[in-house]
């Protein structure tokens, strides 16, 4: 599958693969990740996986959703995010999302969601981050916002050293813009302000960490990710440290990176 690919590079700790373009992206990640489910369910009874739910891991998550040889009867699967205020069965709903793309497919044995309706957000929080609390994350599959956000760690709510693993954030403007850039929302007015998070110290927890990120729109985050200081300014840039983390790139999304046309050769 990796024949698929231009070119691959480390920044710090951080494994860089470019693909011409994004189905070529997907595949590669599908195929990379599925591997490492069946590795590590050869020495574990449960899998413990967290899914990101956007346009940009549709193809990720389709070749995922195909791939053979996976117990998923012996995974536990998360979600990186919900809004709040937006009922299940709405179409942005980030669980709704996971359950039509992957989860019908698959069915993982055990499918934890986040309830954007409850009517006590805290115990939300509180209840979800007890499902996994003696169980870090094996695998995190995640995108990066157009602000550099992980999850729905925008840069002014994003703390490398979050004290708690999940909490309830305002979204920011860029983050809202996105939504209606992706054609999840008709309207920046019809976009939920507020959303329930995993922080960044529970998503950079996760043993392994594939991170999937087509398309021009990403293009600058992206160069942020790489080449700007480790900051919360670009809350991605800190995929940089972990021990065992991937991105999986495009054409288009490494547009912006320096020397691009040296790397897409190495």
């Amino acid at each position: 599958m990796m024949s698929l690919g231009m070119g691959s590079f480390v920044v710090d700790k951080l494994k860089v693969k470019i693909f011409k373009e994004r189905k070529a992206l997907g595949q590669a990640a599908g195929e990379a990740v599925a591997g490492k489910m069946r590795e590590i369910l050869r020495d574990q009874k449960e899998l413990f996986v967290v899914f990101a739910a956007a346009p940009s891991q549709n193809e990720f998550l389709e070749e995922l959703s195909g791939k053979s040889g996976v117990d998923w009867g012996r995974v536990a699967a998360f979600h990186l995010d919900e809004y709040l205020g937006l009922p299940d069965t709405a179409p942005q709903s980030f669980g709704h999302f996971l359950r039509v793309r992957l989860f019908e497919k698959v069915r993982p044995g055990r499918v934890h969601y986040l309830n954007g309706m409850a009517e006590d957000p805290a115990k939300e929080c509180d209840r979800y981050a007890a499902l996994f609390k003696d169980h870090p994350f094996d695998i995190a599959c995640i995108g990066i916002g157009e602000n550099g956000h992980l999850a729905f760690n925008d840069p002014h709510v994003a703390d490398f050293n979050d004290p708690v693993t999940i909490k309830v954030v305002e979204l920011d403007l860029v983050s809202r813009q996105q939504q209606v850039n992706d054609r999840s929302f008709q309207n920046l007015e019809s976009v939920p302000r507020k959303a329930i998070t995993l922080t960044m110290p529970a998503i950079f927890s996760a043993k392994v960490i594939y991170c999937m990120v087509p398309a021009i729109t990403k293009a600058e985050a992206v160069k942020k990710t790489l080449e700007g200081p480790i900051t919360t300014d670009c809350p991605a840039t800190i995929l940089r440290k972990h021990e065992n983390a991937t991105l999986f790139l495009d054409q288009d999304s490494a547009k912006f990176i320096s020397d691009f046309g040296l790397k897409i050769g190495d």
